[in-house]
């Protein structure tokens, strides 16, 4: 019997490599997971960024006329400006999506006293849209009602990355003219305003949520995951007597 295997060194010298060999495969798996981490994190604030700055921080008239204009609820400046665009001759009727049942034509003229004889003959009100899926839905069956081939979008600036994917999955070959209202956040200085950065991480997540979802889907209103976003239909029958006018 040679030396070492009597004092049992043979047996050490055995086992070490394997030892070894578990560890040094555990420490590049751990480093191959924190590079993949960090390029994960370094896309997605590259991804973050290019859709900051894609955003619009001043409004402009839009580049050309179309047959309709529609606005999307969440801000009184947003119908303000749709109803400007109208009485401008931007369009020849405008749709305003996703009416609360409880706010009726009379209360929303009311804030545009101004140009009420435009809500008496040009102006429809959608009640039956719950979110930005219903909003598309919805602008769809208007459109295709009136035979519109173009419409100006109007919404928040942030909003309008997010809106104009769902549109574009409604309506492929609708034209979309977006006018985005750029009166609520600057989203330039999302870096020194923590509420700002909260608003656009949240539209930024998302807008990549919306892009993967209508890359699987044919339709939305027969997708099972837009209703399971939605919590039933994205667009429901609304408890009010007049929805489209």
């Amino acid at each position: 019997m040679e030396p070492a295997e009597a004092l049992g060194w043979g047996w050490t010298m055995l086992g070490a490599p394997t030892h070894l060999t578990k560890r040094s495969l555990t420490r590049r798996l751990l480093s191959v997971g924190a590079w993949g981490f960090a390029a994960f994190c370094l896309i997605g604030l590259l991804g973050f960024l290019a859709f900051v700055y894609s955003i619009d921080r001043i409004e402009q008239p839009p580049e050309t006329r179309a047959d309709g204009i529609v606005a999307m609820t969440g801000g009184a400046q947003r119908i303000g400006d749709a109803i400007d665009l109208l009485a401008k001759g931007y369009a020849k009727r405008l749709l305003i999506s996703g009416v609360n049942e409880k706010t009726n034509r009379d209360q929303i003229s009311r804030l545009n006293p101004g140009q009420r004889q435009l809500f008496d003959c040009c102006v429809d009100l959608d009640y039956r849209a719950r979110n930005t899926i219903g909003n598309a839905i919805e602008t769809r069956r208007w459109a295709e009602a009136n035979g519109f081939n173009t419409i100006i979008v109007v919404t928040s600036n942030y909003h309008m990355p997010r809106m104009l994917v769902e549109l574009d999955h409604a309506l492929p070959n609708l034209q979309k003219i977006p006018y985005p209202v750029a009166a609520t956040i600057d989203p330039h200085e999302w870096w020194r305003n923590p509420a700002t950065a909260k608003i656009l991480v949240t539209e930024y997540l998302k807008f990549l949520a919306v892009w993967i979802r209508t890359r699987f889907e044919e339709d939305p209103e027969s997708s099972s995951v837009a209703h399971i976003i939605s919590g039933g239909a994205p667009s429901q029958q609304a408890n009010v007597k007049t929805t489209l006018r």
